[in-house]
């Protein structure tokens, strides 16, 4: 997990998680940190497993720790945050080492994590679309009720 510590190491990351944290300190919705990160992570990493899917981890979690990371630029520039991350994510992902097919993939990843036709996909980007809409925790969050997701979207039960 050398690259994965090299990410959470790297300045340009580091200035990513400052600058979110920034920017949501008084939000009362989900937020983009490092805990979020580490859930989707975990549960990518966990459906991978279970579906027996052969995603090698450090994809898994190279792509959980950076799709998130440009959501600062969401706020000061209107860019779509999943652009913004994979832009920040593509130089992050070369100073850590990540070979160019490797860096294609988690990019892809990134890019498409708020797309829905990603919902059924079996590989890296299925994983990561699917882990980060599980990861939030509607049903114990005390800003439900004031959240303009859709009861549909929302995480009201814990699901298998």
């Amino acid at each position: 997990m050398d690259r994965i510590n090299g990410i959470i190491r790297n300045a340009c990351y580091q200035e990513c998680l400052q600058k979110n944290r920034a920017h949501e300190e008084t939000r009362i919705f989900c937020r983009h940190d490092m805990a979020h990160f580490l859930d989707v992570a975990r549960l990518a990493w966990i459906e991978n497993l279970e579906r027996g899917s052969g995603i090698d981890r450090e994809l898994v979690y190279a792509a959980a720790l950076l799709h998130d990371c440009g959501r600062y630029r969401q706020y000061e520039d209107a860019v779509p945050h999943e652009q913004a991350s994979g832009e920040l994510a593509a130089g992050i992902l070369e100073a850590c080492g990540f070979t160019p097919e490797e860096k294609e993939e988690i990019l892809a990843a990134i890019l498409r994590h708020r797309d829905k036709e990603m919902a059924e996909e079996r590989g890296l980007s299925g994983l990561i679309y699917r882990a980060d809409k599980q990861s939030r925790s509607c049903f114990a969050c005390p800003a439900e009720g004031e959240c303009d997701w859709s009861r549909e979207k929302k995480n009201l039960l814990l699901r298998m």
